[in-house]
């Protein structure tokens, strides 16, 4: 019995199939989910999601979020998604130097937390597309 992932973002649907396993960036680490797992609702940190179809494997970036986990859906609601084909490496290395350079700058607690996050989604990015480059 194959798994329905979703991933959805404010913008839109990103992906929406049925998969073999999951890999999802939690908190205390990667979690890997198969059909029937036992149900959970945990956070999902900025980062790599692997989806298994058969023999082959795709990457996505992820931001922040949370996922639900049944025996037969894994849904993911977070701030970002980007498959990994669609990212575009020269944009997220200057959002992560820009970001790191707003990070010197004397700035509110709210301001932190938005470069932070903008930090993280352009790390998770890089990540996923230097991975996937060969």
């Amino acid at each position: 019995m194959p798994l329905k992932l979703e991933i959805v973002t404010p913008e839109a649907k990103i992906y929406s199939e049925s998969v073999d396993m999951v890999t999802l960036p939690g908190v205390e680490g990667e979690m890997g989910i198969f059909p029937n797992h036992v149900p959970l609702m945990t956070q999902v940190v900025a980062g790599e999601v692997v989806v298994r179809q058969g023999s082959q494997s795709h990457f996505l970036a992820v931001g922040e979020g949370f996922v639900e986990i049944t025996g037969e859906r894994v849904a993911i609601l977070t701030d970002m998604a980007i498959k990994a084909d669609d990212i575009d490496e020269v944009k997220a290395e200057e959002a992560r130097k820009r970001a790191e350079d707003r990070l010197q700058e004397k700035l509110s607690d709210e301001e932190t937390a938005s470069v932070t996050a903008a930090l993280a989604h352009s790390l998770a990015q890089l990540k996923v597309k230097r991975r996937n480059r060969g």
